[in-house]
């Protein structure tokens, strides 16, 4: 065998060599970069997922502050119309005819009497000529008539020796029945 043989076989060895180690590279190299395929898909999944999470909670959270917002702006307007009818109510009652009134304010005093027995009557600077005429009838022996308060109606009875006092007036009276009947009147006004 020639120089030139040994020289053509060593070649062709260290071609097959080469190509062979070049075959196992590539598929190494393949299998490296499937691996990573896997994984980059994996981690593009799961980023996925966490953004799907993500939005999901801020959307919620946004339904949830509007859901709020519009509560709280219809409450806040029930509030604007339930204050609106309270002084109308108030405005009606103040404005009774003169035999309702007196006769509203003829229970009142007959109310004060039973409770305080004698002492002296407030009402509004509207109300006190009626009061003072009520007291001269001599139905309500033992009061006077007081100085005038700030009251849209009713009165104010005090003991004599100013220990008590009971407020009779309307707005009194209608804030119990508007307490008590608030549920009620909601219910027929907004449903």
């Amino acid at each position: 065998m020639g120089l030139e043989a040994v020289i053509d076989e060593i070649t062709e060895k260290g071609r097959k060599e080469a190509e062979a180690i070049r075959k196992e590279t590539e598929t190494e190299v393949a299998q490296i970069l499937a691996a990573a395929n896997v994984k980059s898909d994996q981690i593009k999944t799961a980023v996925d997922e966490d953004v799907a999470r993500q939005e999901g909670r801020i959307i919620n959270q946004d339904i949830s502050a509007a859901n709020l917002l519009v509560k709280r702006s219809h409450l806040n307007a029930e509030k604007v119309l339930l204050d609106q009818v309270y002084a109308a109510v108030l405005l009606e009652v103040g404005g009774a005819s003169p035999d309702i009134h007196r006769a509203a304010l003829s229970s009142l005093l007959q109310q004060a009497q039973a409770e305080i027995g004698e002492g002296m009557i407030h009402a509004s600077a509207r109300d006190l000529p009626l009061v003072r005429e009520l007291l001269k009838e001599g139905s309500y022996p033992g009061f006077v008539a007081g100085s005038p308060v700030e009251i849209d109606g009713g009165i104010i009875a005090e003991s004599r020796d100013g220990l008590l006092k009971v407020d009779y007036s309307y707005r009194t009276f209608l804030d119990r029945v508007w307490e008590s009947g608030l549920k009620d009147a909601s219910d027929i006004l907004f449903g």
